[in-house]
């Protein structure tokens, strides 16, 4: 196909401004590179995060975000043998990595320290072509839809590796906190998938049928609950509390909850990375009980294929919604007033 010299992209040109759609360059990718046309890409509250410049690491500036894109490679660079031009192909938050370092070595290249983020320190998937390290694209089936699998690029892949930090076997319960937004949608997905029980945890009637539509056993309405922590721990059948806690939260006070319902012997598992926050448990309470507290990042590249396979097989189905790029200004609207359900799309063609 051919490809333009110019694109739409939208465009962070000063942090904490919204970004700017507008035409820039198509990139060309390195040796190692491929060039993919973006079909789609989901929006993630990490692109929120981007823009406003709230964490403790810089981004690159100008900046496109964006890091849930599926496309088409339709270009590459000289050294790159097993991707090949028309593949099916995903954009995902680990762009690239050094892979001889020890953890790269041990299939731990999310903690690589060259690892480059897209969206966050090399330009993202919020464009119609995209350079990305042909390592580390993840590998979509041609018979698998595009728009539909975008958010499974992050959202799919982080909850379920959470899922798997926490050792919650089949028959467990898992309580997932922020249940109704993107990542919490697809962990319920993947959890029900897991044979998991699950425990959703958000505020509204809206987040209630939606979680519970998806496969949710119980909701737990914290915006409504008199005391959290009992109602969570009444939703299992012994009343000790789930066996794993998983933490998509966007605010601090769900992570010194969390180890108050966990049942003895129980996991909680942070995802969430709310600006400025820190965890709190009690140290007496936590060795007696037995409680393991761990931070779980993004899946390596075998976690994004198992997760791409539990997609393909038709066991995720959580629910999106397709918008222009155009409109991503938009949805960080909606995102920073806590408004979304579910997960935003973006047609790159609109």
């Amino acid at each position: 196909m051919s490809i333009p010299s110019e694109q739409w992209a939208q465009v962070i040109e000063e942090t904490g401004k919204p970004p700017v759609y507008k035409k820039i360059p198509v990139g060309k990718p390195g040796p190692n590179e491929v060039l993919v046309n973006i079909k789609y890409s989901g929006v993630c509250h990490t692109d929120l995060h981007a823009m406003l410049g709230d964490w403790p690491l810089a981004t690159k500036m100008p900046l496109v975000g964006g890091h849930e894109g599926a496309g088409v490679v339709v270009a590459r660079g000289d050294l790159v043998k097993d991707v090949a031009i028309g593949d099916h192909v995903g954009v995902k938050w680990i762009n690239g990595s050094c892979l001889n370092c020890s953890f790269c070595r041990q299939m731990d290249e999310p903690l690589c320290e060259e690892a480059t983020l897209s969206g966050y320190t090399v330009d993202g998937s919020f464009q119609q072509y995209c350079v990305a390290n042909a390592d580390c694209v993840a590998r979509i089936p041609k018979d698998v839809s595009l728009e539909a699998v975008a958010p499974v690029l992050c959202a799919g892949i982080t909850v379920y590796k959470g899922l798997k930090e926490s050792g919650a076997r089949p028959g467990q319960f898992v309580a997932i906190v922020g249940a109704g937004g993107g990542l919490g949608n697809m962990a319920i997905q993947y959890a029900k998938a897991m044979g998991l029980h699950v425990i959703a945890i958000d505020g509204g009637d809206e987040k209630r049928e939606n979680t519970l539509s998806l496969g949710a056993t119980t909701y737990v309405d914290y915006t409504t609950s008199k005391d959290l922590v009992a109602d969570v721990k009444a939703a299992t059948p012994d009343g000790n509390g789930p066996e794993a806690v998983i933490l998509l939260a966007v605010s601090e006070l769900p992570f010194q909850q969390a180890s108050q319902y966990v049942r003895p012997h129980g996991t909680v598992i942070c995802i969430g990375l709310p600006a400025k926050a820190y965890l709190k448990a009690p140290v007496f309470e936590t060795v007696i009980r037995m409680v393991t507290i761990k931070g779980s990042y993004v899946g390596n590249r075998q976690d994004t294929a198992e997760a791409i396979d539990f997609f393909a097989r038709g066991l995720i189905n959580a629910p999106y919604k397709v918008v222009g790029l155009s409109e991503l200004a938009n949805v960080y609207e909606l995102m920073h007033a806590g408004k979304v359900v579910g997960r935003y799309v973006v047609d790159t063609s609109k």
